[in-house]
């Protein structure tokens, strides 16, 4: 899978603004979601600012992709990985907690047959001293992790690449828009002919 670009979506609570890292330094902000393609086996680091009821605070969680999607030739964009940034994991990262998202597939033989109801992406918490990587595999096939801590670059204007994994290209994209609904259709359908009258019938005349 070396040179696959993952279409992701990553989202955040209403109001915050997310940057990228690209090319040693960040991208301008943009009000989420935001929608990119991220290199299968590469870590990413992006900001998170703005965030509602901690402004000037920043955090800058990292996104590792670790596997793809098999969506239909030419509607890749269409299916991206959700990453989730909820309001209590930045809350926890600013708190100087660490939090570790693993973003799976569930195995569709062993899913519960049932629609999600909640907002958002559905999510549960795993015990203390489990491996949520490892839980996750078990349960079907990781894509994605999402960690948040409360590192932050030493220096605002100059940042290390090590800090942001070396820069991996990105691939942006537009997300597709969602088709409007057309008008229904309406056909007039010929009336039968009265008893006792004769059929109309089309004809051309011409003078000779």
């Amino acid at each position: 899978m070396a040179g696959v670009f993952q279409p992701v979506e990553i989202t955040a609570p209403e109001g915050a603004w997310i940057a990228l890292a690209e090319a040693g330094t960040w991208t301008p902000p943009q009000k989420a979601p935001v929608h990119v393609g991220l290199l299968v086996g590469h870590v990413y680091r992006i900001c998170v600012l703005n965030i509602p009821g901690q402004i000037g605070q920043e955090v800058f969680p990292t996104i590792e992709i670790i596997d793809r999607l098999y969506a239909p030739a030419g509607q890749e964009t269409r299916f991206p990985i959700p990453i989730e940034l909820t309001a209590e994991d930045l809350r926890l990262a600013l708190e100087g907690k660490y939090v570790t998202r693993v973003i799976y597939l569930e195995d569709p033989e062993r899913a519960l047959p049932a629609p999600v109801q909640a907002a958002g992406q559905s999510w549960f918490e795993v015990p203390p001293g489990r491996d949520p990587l490892v839980v996750a595999d078990a349960l079907g096939r990781p894509v994605a992790i999402l960690r948040l801590g409360g590192r932050v670059p030493q220096q605002a204007d100059m940042l290390d690449p090590q800090f942001l994994f070396g820069c991996p290209p990105l691939w942006r994209y537009e997300p597709p828009q969602p088709a409007e609904p057309q008008p229904p259709r309406v056909t007039v359908l010929p009336r039968p002919p009265r008893p006792g009258r004769a059929t109309p019938v089309a004809m051309e005349v011409s003078s000779r």
